[in-house]
């Protein structure tokens, strides 16, 4: 032991030496000074009691480790994903950008959603078709920017030559006793109709379990038809209370939603809910408004629950909202456009906002003629006449005879023959004369 003592002291001693000739630091003489007074070597194979009762029991959480461990991998993977994902974008907008040098047409700018949607596309030809109709757009959108910029010029040029007038000749002074309304003042008074409509209003359902049957140009024009049935609906006297049900979030409707309304979706006063429209309301009082269906709408029941699809069909999908509604056992109607309208060749689907329109009109007048009047004159010929109704009138003597309006149609469809009116029937008439006999000469008698 007294050996070991001595060989460390030395061994310390010519380290402390070549550290000063070498000019080390002070700091870290103290550091080993303090690493080698706390080194101890135990040569006997007995630990000590304080020593064994100082440290702590280590013991390994396999569960934790493993969790670690897959939350490592898991991490690693998602980098792994996003790293391709991020990839294939740019190798996609090198593309584009090639197929723009090559004087292809392909829009200006182009967003990383337009990117996705343009990577999900199966061929080219569909990746063609879609990139020209973004640059179709986006030129569209230019001219519309500069058609709005030459009318705020003439608009100020207008005002300014008017001002010039008005400052030459003495202006009168516009006085008026009417309070001016604010475009502000008329928001709100809307925005209040609709709470109380959420709380006291008539239900009006539009089914969000479409997605899956559409393409995205058509959800896009369904979201479209969705904003407009819900201005229509603020605007009018009695709105109803709209509810969307199944609508789940962070769906293709939900993002297209919150991207149309530019962050003020949490402020439109609409009941959004992943529940479907069975779920919310009792069976009785539901009826699913369909085109297909064998019923006809004969009056709009204020007591009743209308379900509208909210579905955009270009490639005409006959009876998935029928087939929708009897799966669920739930009541049916169509509208009555053949009753009141000369309808042309062609299925009558209607818009959603056209429907809401039709919907807020039956219930504000109940009056059919006035509701359908907000369907498009292209699709008919205009209203339909009620039928003559076939009435007789019962004489004294007891004989019938048909109505006044039945005889001229007969009269019409009846042939009248005059008789001696044509100038070959016309026989010359016979005359007792006897100088007309005398002049006229028998085929026995000779010529003198």
């Amino acid at each position: 032991m007294a050996f070991v003592n001595t060989l460390l002291r030395t061994i310390r001693c010519s380290a402390v030496h070549t550290l000063v000739q070498e000019g080390r630091s002070l700091s870290l003489l103290k550091a080993s000074h303090q690493l080698t007074q706390s080194r101890k070597i135990m040569l006997s194979n007995h630990v000590r009691k304080e020593e064994a009762k100082s440290e702590p029991n280590e013991t390994l959480d396999l569960e934790e480790w493993k969790s670690i461990l897959k939350s490592d991998i898991g991490n690693a993977e998602m980098v792994k994903t996003e790293t391709q994902e991020d990839s294939s974008l740019n190798e996609m907008r090198e593309l584009v950008e090639m197929w723009r040098l090559a004087g292809r047409a392909v829009p200006q700018s182009i967003t990383t959603e337009q990117l996705q949607v343009l990577m999900e596309l199966p061929t080219k030809t569909a990746r063609k078709k879609y990139l020209k109709y973004l640059s179709v757009r986006e030129v569209m959108k230019t001219n519309r920017k500069e058609k709005k910029k030459e009318l705020k010029e003439s608009k100020s040029k207008i005002e300014s030559l008017d001002q010039l007038e008005t400052k030459e000749d003495t202006p009168e002074k516009k006085n008026t006793f009417l309070l001016h309304v604010w475009d502000k003042s008329i928001d709100t008074m809307q925005r209040w109709k609709c709470v109380q409509a959420m709380k006291f209003g008539q239900p009006l359902v539009f089914d969000m379990v479409y997605e899956k049957n559409m393409s995205r140009y058509e959800l896009e024009n369904t979201v479209c038809q969705l904003m407009e049935s819900e201005g229509w609906n603020r605007r009018s006297t009695d709105p109803f209370h709209i509810y969307f049900c199944s609508l789940q979030p962070y769906s293709m409707y939900h993002k297209e939603l919150v991207k149309r309304y530019i962050g003020a979706w949490d402020n439109v006063f609409v009941t959004a809910t992943d529940k479907s429209h069975v779920e919310m309301f009792p069976k009785e009082q539901l009826v699913y408004l369909t085109a297909d269906s064998p019923n006809e709408l004969k009056h709009f029941d204020h007591t009743k629950i209308y379900i509208i699809g909210s579905l955009v069909d270009r490639c005409q999908q006959t009876g998935l909202s029928l087939a929708n509604a009897k799966r669920l056992n739930l009541a049916t109607a169509r509208l009555p456009l053949d009753r009141y309208l000369k309808w042309d060749v062609g299925a009558k689907n209607l818009t959603l906002d056209q429907m809401i329109r039709i919907l807020l009109c039956l219930k504000d007048t109940g009056d059919w003629k006035k509701a359908l009047s907000f369907v498009p004159n292209r699709k008919h010929d205009g209203f339909a006449e009620p039928a003559a109704s076939k009435k007789r009138n019962i004489k004294n003597d007891g004989g019938m005879e048909y109505a006044a309006s039945t005889k001229r149609n007969l009269q019409k469809n009846s042939k009248m023959y005059k008789f001696g009116a044509s100038k070959s029937f016309i026989k010359p008439e016979r005359t007792d004369d006897t100088s007309i006999r005398s002049t006229r000469k028998r085929w026995w008698e000779e010529e003198n």
